[in-house]
């Protein structure tokens, strides 16, 4: 089974967190985040290697410092064109299995990927973690590589269920809070922030004083918010 990670370019990254990190915080951010995903999976002994999808070259500078291949892109496809292509090309060299997972998920702990492989059933089989909200697919484990098509984006947790079952695999699903949780929007990045960790992550946003700052924005907003009439 090879972890595959799609990563896009570090500049412009993260547009939804735009109203409260600039484009500099932003690119930070991810790429914090995505170091936390390479290091989580640099620790599953199960796995049998690692590629990332990117044509960024810090990103490709990244996933040589954890003993990732690089698979490079000539553009930023997204991440289904990313996911599919990585896929093709494992499932030709023989590949038995791919464990896609994306490189904003900094809470996900080896432990979790552990219990997705240990669930993974026998060829062909899916095995998928949702987002937290039930509608993304944060993590989808399948054998062979190709045994479903992949549609990444809002609603693609339900999508990847009906590839699944057209294919006649029954999918497992796994529900894991780490993994559950990606980073998109501020209610996202308030989430992280209410959680204890040590990750890349949690170190970027408080050494650069922007937890707090964030935290303060929240706070502010609560004290101007209406008090509730009886």
């Amino acid at each position: 089974m090879w972890a595959v990670l799609p990563v896009k370019d570090l500049v412009g990254a993260k547009q939804r967190l735009a109203s409260v990190l600039s484009p500099l915080e932003r690119r930070n951010l991810f790429r914090a985040m995505v170091e936390d995903v390479l290091a989580t999976l640099s620790n599953v002994a199960g796995l049998d290697g690692i590629a990332v999808v990117s044509r960024d070259p810090v990103v490709a500078t990244l996933a040589q410092a954890y003993g990732a291949r690089l698979i490079e892109e000539h553009e930023n496809g997204g991440q289904t064109a990313a996911v599919t292509a990585a896929a093709a090309r494992l499932a030709a060299e023989g590949v038995d299995g791919l464990l896609a997972v994306p490189g904003d998920v900094p809470l996900a702990t080896p432990l979790e990927i552990v219990e997705v492989l240990a669930r993974h059933g026998a060829a062909p089989a899916m095995t998928i973690v949702p987002a937290r909200d039930q509608q993304g697919s944060n993590c989808i484990a399948c054998s062979p590589p190709d045994a479903i098509g992949f549609r990444f984006g809002d609603g693609s947790f339900r999508r990847h269920l009906q590839a699944a079952r057209r294919r006649g695999i029954s999918a497992r699903v796994i529900h894991a809070p780490g993994l559950g949780l990606d980073i998109d929007t501020p209610a996202d990045l308030e989430l992280l922030l209410s959680r204890p960790g040590n990750t890349r992550a949690h170190r970027y946003l408080d050494v650069g004083g922007i937890a707090a700052r964030l935290q303060g924005r929240q706070y502010d907003a609560s004290a101007r918010a209406p008090q509730a009439t009886a």
